[in-house]
């Protein structure tokens, strides 16, 4: 039996890895999460690069990457090497049993090694093969490289981010390759859905600069109608006000208090009532006017953060009206809030000792995530996995390794 999640949500559901870094590897983490068995395949020579990024836990010699640990928890370890023979025959061999394949390679790549997805479709016609690139396996763009800030720059995002007059700023997260993970996720699950009704699989293609394009919320439409191009508008909504950043004693916070209610109720609040009813900034429609916004609104409700702390303007308001703390992840991190969500957890892993990492966003009331398996070690489970599920024998298995092929 191999060791897997018990009881999720994905029980049975067989998941071949083949992703490298973050977009692909979190696609798989999350459907281990939930159960699945996910079979981490690396090469022997040139294995994940994520495992050389930092932070890193050290014991002895030995040293462990939190940010690969984060990213392939719960997953087996499979060490093949696809530019030999023998670990091309057994991908082919994983893939007859299995139920998703994930790769991140630039378009191309797993049809010139021969085992691309119309191979694995051949040997296997309900496979699910997902495929995560940069410009899609279709298109002229299909052929080039491509990271998270490739996506970020092609797909409009970086031009519309940063402060109003200056250079565009890239968003500071890897939101190419998180908007891949998800959409990645979702075709997934949606294909393997049909292929569990149909006997029939399909290939997955998601761009990353697909993903991100469909993450520009109006500026698309904004454009089409009205010809409007999207600019950097800094930490301002383009036209609902006050809705922005506003500073505080320590810091800043978010507030929202743009409706009419909202507005009305944030006055009595901080103790202006009268604000409510001054006929020149009574109404949402007057408010969001940018020069009455600047010369009588946005000085209101600076006055009344001035002084006080995040901490006590979320007690006086924030169960009221949008007013949220601008949070370090420090303050994340030990938020009993964040406590609450099971948000951030702690994941042990052998003589390292235990990573603490994000949880689980996605909340199942019957069949609940289980994130305590830890990442895989290289090639780990590599016996294991052609064991039990290629249903190699002892013989195969040293053939392959005497190869190098494993």
């Amino acid at each position: 039996m191999m060791p897997t999640g018990s009881g999720g949500a994905l029980a049975g559901v067989v998941v071949l890895d083949l992703s490298r870094v973050l977009a692909g590897p979190y696609c798989g983490q999350i459907l281990a999460d939930f159960g699945a068995t996910v079979i981490k395949i690396e090469s022997p020579r040139d294995p994940d690069v994520a495992r050389g990024f930092p932070p890193f836990l050290r014991h002895g010699e030995e040293e462990l990457s939190g940010y690969f640990a984060q990213y392939n928890r719960g997953k087996l370890g499979v060490t093949l090497d696809l530019a030999t023979d023998g670990g091309r025959r057994a991908l082919v061999d994983l893939a007859r049993k299995a139920d998703i394949v994930i790769e991140n390679f630039r378009p191309g790549t797993m049809d010139k090694l021969g085992i691309g997805y119309p191979v694995l479709r051949e040997v296997n016609p309900r496979l699910v093969y997902t495929a995560i690139s940069g410009y899609g396996q279709t298109g002229r763009n299909r052929a080039k490289p491509a990271f998270d800030s490739t996506a970020q720059a092609a797909g409009g995002l970086w031009s519309m981010n940063g402060a109003p007059g200056e250079v565009p700023v890239r968003v500071g997260t890897v939101l190419g390759d998180l908007a891949a993970t998800l959409f990645a996720l979702t075709g997934t699950l949606t294909a393997l859905r049909h292929a569990e009704r149909t006997g029939v699989g399909q290939l997955v293609d998601v761009a990353q600069v697909d993903s991100v394009i469909a993450l520009t919320e109006n500026a698309i439409v904004n454009y089409t109608v009205d010809g409007a191009v999207a600019a950097p508008a800094g930490n301002r909504h383009p036209w609902v006000r006050p809705y922005e950043l506003f500073p505080c004693a320590d810091g800043h916070v978010f507030f929202g208090g743009y409706t009419d209610k909202l507005w009305r109720v944030s006055c009595e609040l901080f103790g202006t009532p009268e604000h409510a009813t001054d006929p020149e900034i009574d109404t949402m429609r007057k408010r969001f006017d940018e020069e009455v916004y600047e010369r009588r609104v946005r000085p209101i409700v600076v006055h009344w953060f001035a002084g006080r702390t995040k901490a006590e303007l979320e007690a006086m308001a924030g169960e009221t009206v949008p007013l949220t703390a601008v949070r370090t992840i420090d303050e994340i991190v030990q938020d009993p809030g964040t406590a609450d969500r099971e948000m951030v957890i702690s994941v042990a892993h052998d003589e390292f000792g235990p990573v603490r990492m994000f949880g689980q966003p996605v909340k199942l009331s019957a069949t609940p995530a289980d994130v305590t398996r830890r990442a895989n070690r290289l090639g780990e489970h590599t016996e294991l996995v052609l064991s039990t599920v290629a249903g190699y024998d002892t013989a195969t298995i040293k053939e392959l390794r005497e190869a190098g092929a494993i």
